[in-house]
């Protein structure tokens, strides 16, 4: 890739987000107000979703849960190698994940209050 003036914007804000990050409050808050959300979104689209019995966007979830859950615990993503990709984007893979962790718990309890 040339190394335009927009290339070296977008890596200068990416190296600076991720120091941002490195700060371990900064992360934990970040990955909790991830988690938090991923919880809010998936009681909105239980309520949406339960109300049209929606059956292709339940599809659609199980695809996202099941790609996060393959791009994180994959070989090649493992946190016990040393590899400078995996410690670039640790951070994104950790709020992603903890959004989907979110998601699916808030997806439990709404199955455990219709059980009830």
């Amino acid at each position: 890739m040339q190394n335009t003036r927009l290339n070296n914007l977008v890596d200068f804000l990416w190296t600076r987000l991720g120091l941002w990050f490195a700060n371990p409050w900064r992360r934990l808050s970040m990955i909790l107000i991830s988690f938090l959300f991923g919880f809010l979104v998936g009681q909105a689209l239980c309520t949406t979703a339960g109300t049209g019995q929606e059956w292709i966007l339940s599809g659609i979830l199980i695809i996202f849960t099941e790609a996060v859950n393959r791009l994180i615990y994959s070989v090649k993503f493992s946190k016990g190698q040393l590899n400078q990709t995996v410690d670039r984007v640790s951070w994104l893979a950790d709020l992603v994940n903890s959004f989907k962790i979110g998601l699916v718990y808030s997806m439990y309890l709404e199955a455990f209050k219709l059980g009830s």
